[in-house]
């Protein structure tokens, strides 16, 4: 058998990795311009970032292909990766900015929490699954993040040493919505999350200047529930 000399090998390699490269590259284009810029989403930044970020690694290896299809994917353990209109819907309407000290319910496999890194100063970010906190916060490590704090634990008790927060995110369903979540939003902040049981619906929480709390409803959405981790 005849080998290849080394530099034809390593060219051989390179040209296959840069070919994959613009593959998923192209994949993310199309991602963002039919599934997300169609459905009205319109922040650039945050388009930008979904361009950017691989999707296609936050996912089980045999579900890579089909990371930028237009649907949520299993990660494991019965969670789930959200569809990518609903991680840049949510984002958007969250709208968090450079400054902003954001507090996600939900690491699940680290892909909302990498938008949201791209967006804000500083991500604490809470995972309930203990094998999928410790596999999302070694991926984000590996992959350059430095302003993501990540923690196994209970959602519902949130992040109170570290309290208040700009932005609040929820990633999975609680019945109502939970107080100790809305007392950690700081004066002027926001809350996204998905709220109800067999029926859900997306919620905005807006906490004014002087802490009075409004709410409304964007849209239906079917998220997986959020649990404490007594149950």
């Amino acid at each position: 058998m005849r080998l290849w000399p080394p530099k034809a090998a390593a060219a051989a390699i390179c040209l296959t990795a840069c070919v994959e490269a613009q593959d998923w590259a192209a994949l993310r284009e199309a991602m963002v311009r039919n599934q997300i810029q169609r459905r009205g989403v319109r922040n650039e930044s945050l388009l930008n970032i979904l361009r950017d970020i691989p999707r296609h690694e936050f996912v089980p290896d045999a579900l890579r292909r089909s990371a930028y299809e237009d649907r949520p994917l299993p990660i494991g353990h019965g969670q789930t990766i959200s569809q990518p209109y609903i991680v840049a819907s949510m984002t958007e309407l969250l709208g968090p900015r450079r400054d902003d000290k954001v507090l996600e319910i939900g690491t699940g496999s680290g892909y909302q929490t990498a938008v949201l890194a791209r967006l804000s100063a500083r991500v604490y970010t809470i995972e309930i699954v203990e094998p999928l906190a410790r596999e999302a916060a070694t991926r984000l490590r590996n992959m350059g993040y430095t302003n993501i704090v990540p923690r196994a634990g209970d959602g519902y008790e949130g992040w109170p040493e570290e309290a208040p927060f700009d932005r609040i995110i929820l990633t999975a369903a609680p019945p109502e919505l939970p107080a100790a979540l809305v007392k950690q939003l700081k004066p002027g902040g926001r809350l996204v999350a998905p709220i109800g049981r067999e029926w859900q619906e997306l919620v905005v929480v807006d906490k004014d200047r002087g802490g009075e709390v409004s709410q409304r409803s964007e849209y239906p959405v079917m998220f997986v529930p959020m649990v404490p981790k007594n149950k």
